[in-house]
């Protein structure tokens, strides 16, 4: 029984290292702090980013996760939760 929490504690781990490395790439890419980028925030209202810092950042996070990310599978992408939900699918 306990190997099933064990497999679930680290899953939340990883999801933590990778989300550490999400919001590293965020701040980099548009330029602002390290608080600000939450789950919750939404691209253009939350961290004033337009389409154009969106793409930068995806392609960031495609160097930075070693994957690839189709613009198609951007439409509706509004939130960091929203991208961070994308990139660990594909890891």
């Amino acid at each position: 029984m306990s190997a099933g929490r064990d497999m679930k504690g680290d899953r939340s781990v990883e999801n933590e290292a990778a989300f550490e490395k999400f919001k590293s790439c965020a701040v980099e890419v548009l330029q602002v702090p390290a608080e600000k980028i939450t789950l919750d925030a939404r691209f253009s209202d939350d961290l004033e980013a337009d389409s154009l810092e969106v793409v930068e950042l995806v392609m960031a996070l495609e160097e930075a996760f070693d994957i690839t990310v189709e613009e198609t599978e951007l439409e509706g992408v509004e939130t960091i939760g929203q991208a961070f939900e994308l990139v660990t699918s594909k890891i």
